[in-house]
């Protein structure tokens, strides 16, 4: 039981991780010498690096908060599982830990459809390492809480 435990923690803690990455990465979409992140666009011009605000349009506004709620509840999980690892009574369920964990791989999903769909397509750009942590951090998250479903403690 302890191994189950310890294994869930560390793909809690990789799951927290990859959400930290992928929302202060600066490599949402890269090309050529500009890339694009949540916050910002930079370009290496002059061998110089430029960086200005990312654009104030509704759907990246939607993508940061929902990359930050992702992270919050993903991180409120983490307390929680903890709390209840150590309050919850014998044969419990961890199901206020399942229920963040699954609502922070909804906001994390609909953060990175919401990107993929809005993003202006260009034929110099691409998508960056970032934005494929934020999707590889969605069925991580998802299956996380899922096993916190079935999850019970034991003595």
């Amino acid at each position: 039981m302890l191994l189950i435990l310890l294994g869930v923690l560390i793909l809690h803690l990789i799951i927290l991780t990859l959400l930290i990455v992928s929302t202060a990465a600066s490599a949402w979409s890269v090309g050529g010498e500009s890339s694009t992140d949540l916050w910002y666009s930079c370009t290496t011009t002059n061998g110089g690096y430029h960086c200005k605000t990312a654009s104030t349009e509704d759907w990246i506004q939607a993508v940061q908060a929902l990359m930050i709620l992702s992270l919050l509840f993903c991180f409120f999980s983490l307390i929680a599982f903890v709390f209840q690892l150590f309050k919850l009574v014998k044969g419990g369920r961890f199901f206020f830990t399942a229920i963040f964990q699954i609502l922070a791989s909804v906001f994390v999903m609909c953060g990175a459809i919401i990107y993929t769909v809005m993003s202006p397509d260009n034929d110099t750009t691409q998508f960056g390492y970032a934005y494929v942590l934020a999707w590889v951090a969605f069925p991580l998250c998802l299956i996380s809480g899922l096993i916190y479903i079935v999850l019970r403690k034991k003595e």
